[in-house]
């Protein structure tokens, strides 16, 4: 709990930062003292069509919500329409059920009265308090308190009688609506970088496959131009959350850190096994490549580095059709060292490459800004409440 001492050291129940205008303690107030805590009413994708009454099904509070809409229940089904769960504006909910704790563990304010809420919802409706404020409080330190509480191992589920005891801490209304008001213009900035950074990639893809498309050249397989390497799996248990040298296995992130390298700074890798199996990286800085990572290795003296990065990067879903097996995907060598590689004079590979570098180096930059949103973002999360 985050408290401040006053002139006479007695422990105050305030948050570190606050706005000036503002004083006094917050209260502390278990969640089923100042909400009614209920549940959504099963709603199932069948039921979905482009016309009815809007809803929000489980699911969409990991990417907003979903414009999804549902059908005009009493006209379609046998269900009574009058049943069902519908939001009031200042609602705030929660998924019932998830594959981790933390994931579950996540709360959005609905704005708007009579949104059909699915099944796999809990609904906290509040009696005087604000639902974006208690939404932010939720996801800031309140996050793994209501993680702890939730059951289950393969598949999570967190209700009511779970979330009741939930402790909070409020001060009056109108420092709630300030409090969430700023963090809600942080979350518009951070939507607006998304869509910027989206629009990059649109931009960058469309230029690419345009670009890459009309190259006049000899084709080549991948192999007859490089040595396709198969890194080195190394335990779980050597991995650090930070560190020297990152490791890439079969995934579109790094696995963690460990304290040496196989592979050097610049090179090109490709995901071998797990969903993102044809995941394609330039590596800009020496790395560990582990047993589900290819890394395309010396190169040939006519091919650009780069060149080759973005051509493979452009051919992503065409490399990612390679895979092979259900229960863990893979790419086989011999399938990646037979795709095919357009490759024209070497002046022109350096053009494309040059373009096509400035446009991801534009939306790195772009990605650092909002890193930097996010972080702000958690900051206050973690110093604007108790």
């Amino acid at each position: 709990m985050v408290m401040a001492n006053n002139n006479e050291n007695k422990v105050l129940n305030v948050p570190h930062l606050r706005f000036p205008e503002f004083s006094g303690e917050w209260k502390e107030e278990q969640l089923d003292s100042i909400a009614t805590l209920s549940k959504g009413i099963g709603i199932s994708k069948e039921q979905l069509s482009e016309d009815g009454e809007p809803c929000i099904l489980y699911g969409e509070l990991y990417t907003k919500y979903k414009s999804e809409i549902i059908k005009h229940v009493e006209s379609k089904t046998d269900i009574d329409s009058s049943k069902l769960k519908r939001s009031k504006a200042n609602d705030v909910i929660i998924p019932c059920s998830g594959e981790t704790a933390v994931d579950i563990a996540t709360a959005r304010c609905v704005p708007f009265d009579n949104i059909l809420l699915g099944g796999d919802l809990n609904v906290i409706s509040l009696h005087k308090y604000d639902g974006a404020f208690m939404s932010y409080q939720l996801n800031g330190k309140r996050k793994y308190d209501i993680a702890r509480v939730a059951q289950g191992v393969s598949v999570v589920h967190l209700y009511g009688e779970h979330l009741k005891a939930i402790k909070t801490y409020n001060p009056s209304l109108p420092e709630q609506q300030k409090i969430a008001e700023l963090l809600s213009l942080i979350d518009e900035r951070i939507a607006t970088q998304n869509k910027i950074i989206e629009d990059l990639k649109k931009l960058k893809s469309a230029i690419s496959e345009r670009l890459l498309k009309g190259v006049k050249g000899s084709t080549v397989l991948l192999s007859d131009i490089c040595d396709i390497v198969k890194g080195k799996q190394i335990n779980g248990e050597n991995l650090s959350e930070s560190g020297n040298y990152y490791v890439m296995n079969g995934g579109t992130e790094l696995s963690g850190y460990y304290d040496d390298y196989n592979v050097e700074a610049n090179t090109i890798s490709i995901s071998e096994g797990g969903n993102s199996c044809g995941y394609v990286q330039f590596n800009t800085s020496p790395f560990w490549s582990g047993g589900h990572c290819y890394s395309i290795q010396d190169i040939t003296d006519n091919v650009d580095n780069l060149y080759l990065y973005h051509y493979l990067k452009s051919k992503e879903d065409a490399i990612m059709k390679l895979r092979i097996g259900s229960g863990l995907p893979n790419i086989q060598k011999k399938d990646l060292a037979m795709f095919k590689i357009k490759i024209p004079a070497v002046e022109q590979q350096l053009k494309i490459s040059t373009f096509l570098s400035s446009l991801e180096r534009k939306a790195e930059i772009e990605e650092r800004i909002q890193n930097a949103l996010l972080k702000e973002k958690q900051y206050l999360l973690h110093q604007m409440f108790i």
